[in-house]
């Protein structure tokens, strides 16, 4: 009877070992929808953002930006064709507490062209850990295993956007706490290697700043996560390689942290921050 039980008892570990991950839904309250019209609006955003708009399709997500003409970050956006088509253009998934901000923005870039700009009320929603069930969803464009982005969907959330955080920060994937106001370039942001950036679209502001950066190579920083023991450490704490500046945090949770560091002072040195010896993890999709 003992061996019968214990076969039973395997059985059903080899049963919860198999079974699919619950699908976590998360609403993104820090995130908000621009709605974007009029006759003009792919010409209009065509010329604004790192991101090829022209091709974009009713139900298809471009992660971009729009640049400073020197070229830094101003706004990350994911660009969303809204069902229906060229008639009903686009939505700009931003960051809620730059909305106003970036409406401002493109209303003074908007010169006589037709285009409407308002507010959209539209949830944003995010899911990981399986595939979500219903319409309204989208692989994220950054990263296959950050999961999809949710627009018009309608299921009932059971996760938090901070579980959602602590998700992306495992696979080192920064956010926009890690941009700064207009402080970083998108390629240090690894926009260029979460498909943030197309090189073949044609010009659009802050164009040539980027574009002189991939071509020749001058990338000396790059956003990393980093690995150590406790507390995150605040937000400009330096790392160091021995005396060295290595690089300095930018945000975190227990344990990890994402953090612009020296490509040319990581490899193979003893780091450390706030006291603590840390790690620079490169996570396998900025093995490119």
């Amino acid at each position: 009877m003992y061996s019968g039980v214990s076969l039973a008892l395997q059985r059903l570990r080899l049963h919860i070992v198999r079974m699919p991950e619950t699908t976590r839904i998360a609403r993104l309250e820090s995130r908000a929808l621009i709605a974007v019209g009029g006759e003009d609006w792919r010409a209009f955003l065509q010329g604004l953002l790192t991101q090829d708009v022209d091709t974009l399709t009713p139900g298809g997500v471009r992660f971009g930006a729009l640049l400073t003409p020197q070229g830094r970050l101003l706004y990350d956006l994911f660009i969303v064709g809204r069902p229906g088509g060229e008639p009903d253009g686009c939505w700009l998934d931003c960051a809620a507490e730059k909305r106003a901000a970036l409406i401002q923005r493109l209303t003074i870039y908007r010169l006589r062209a037709k285009v409407t700009i308002a507010p959209g009320e539209t949830p944003v929603l995010a899911a990981w850990g399986g595939e979500p069930a219903g319409g309204g969803w989208a692989l994220d464009p950054r990263l296959a295993a950050l999961g999809w982005r949710g627009y018009g969907a309608n299921p009932a959330p059971n996760a938090s956007e901070a579980d959602y955080d602590r998700h992306r920060l495992a696979l080192g994937v920064p956010g926009p706490a890690d941009w700064g106001e207009e402080a970083s370039y998108p390629l240090e942001a690894d926009f260029d290697l979460l498909n943030g950036v197309d090189f073949r679209k044609g010009c659009f502001v802050g164009q040539e700043t980027t574009s002189r950066m991939k071509r020749r190579g001058t990338i000396k920083s790059r956003m990393l996560p980093i690995a150590f023991e406790g507390e995150p450490p605040p937000a400009g704490t330096e790392i160091l390689a021995g005396s060295l500046r290595a690089g300095e945090v930018l945000s975190g949770l227990d344990g990890r942290a994402m953090a612009l560091v020296r490509l040319d002072r990581i490899e193979g040195a003893a780091l450390t921050v706030d006291g603590r010896p840390c790690a620079v993890e490169r996570p396998d999709w900025t093995q490119v």
